[in-house]
């Protein structure tokens, strides 16, 4: 494989698939699944992310996580590239690579470990392993500021990393990463932390960021990458400030609302978003209130939806 043009497909916005969780039993609701990829598909999103963290991914079971991959797969049916979220233990994040693979996904992304106890040196083994030992083009989702970035150019010479997904506010310190890294290792850096820090992160070095946005208006991201691509400033900086109130919402509570909120623009536009698993709660009436005047302000159709 060709790792190298392989990674340039990350010069896009990757958008995180939300998992609709059925309001009495908080089982998939699969046809809620299969919605959102062809909305997001059907607008103009190339790059695929099941089993993100928008998609609630430590709510899931290991087998539910499978089959979130599996069919997204299907219903994308190659009409978009598919980046499987992996994780939990070595072993865990291998066999999900490999059933990735198994059933037609087109890489993976390997989250950062969740573990009380990590060193640089630990970390490095912990992707090292995962990249190895699934036979697939391979993105880190780079998110502990306590790990040194030391980890990533130790990385950057194993061919199957194709880009890194980098989801740390400190814009100095990607900055110096970038650089560190010599040009012709072709990895793509990705803003990992959405639209309201893709332009500070292009600036230093990324050419492609994460969404939530898309699964409710991926017009607006779309124009986003449109504009930072072809350095319109007046339109970047235009369309930040119609998303920034969206995303600093996502970011009340340490983060705790970020899909929260999402699945609520998603429901007030008539979309199959379902609801939030435990330990994500439901939004305040203030809250739901300031989702949908973001949304009137938009002038998106709002669907008339029980308050």
């Amino acid at each position: 494989m060709d790792y190298r043009s392989f990674g340039k497909r990350f010069e896009d916005i990757s958008g995180i698939t939300i998992t609709p969780f059925k309001e009495e039993s908080k089982e998939i609701d699969w046809n809620g699944v299969k919605e959102n990829v062809e909305f997001l598909i059907n607008r103009g999103i190339n790059v695929l992310v099941p089993c993100g963290n928008t998609s609630e991914f430590y709510a899931l079971t290991l087998e539910e996580a499978k089959e979130e991959i599996r069919y997204v797969v299907e219903c994308a049916n190659k009409r978009a590239t598919v980046l499987a979220g992996v994780g939990y233990s070595v072993a865990t994040a291998i066999e999900m690579g490999n059933y990735a693979k198994d059933v037609g996904a087109d890489c993976i992304m390997i989250h950062m470990p969740i573990h009380p106890f990590m060193t640089d040196d630990g970390v490095v083994d912990y992707f090292k392993s995962i990249i190895e030992n699934v036979d697939l083009p391979a993105v880190i989702y780079f998110k502990n500021p306590a790990i040194s970035d030391r980890v990533l150019e130790e990385l950057s010479s194993l061919d199957r990393l194709v880009a890194v997904k980098y989801a740390i506010n400190d814009l100095p310190r990607f900055a110096r990463t970038v650089q560190s890294i010599p040009a012709n290792r072709d990895i793509t850096w990705v803003c990992g932390v959405a639209e309201k820090w893709a332009p500070f992160f292009f600036h230093a070095g990324a050419t492609g960021f994460t969404s939530g946005l898309v699964n409710l208006y991926p017009e607006k991201s779309l124009e986003l990458l449109e504009a930072l691509k072809t350095k319109d400033e007046a339109k970047i900086w235009s369309v930040w400030n119609e998303v920034l109130p969206f995303e600093n919402l996502r970011e009340k509570y340490n983060s705790g609302v970020n899909v929260a909120i999402v699945k609520e623009g998603m429901r007030q536009l008539g979309l199959n978003a379902g609801v939030t698993r435990e330990p994500v709660s439901p939004l305040s009436t203030e809250d739901k209130a300031a989702v949908r005047s973001l949304i009137q302000r938009w002038k998106l159709d709002i669907r008339k939806q029980p308050q």
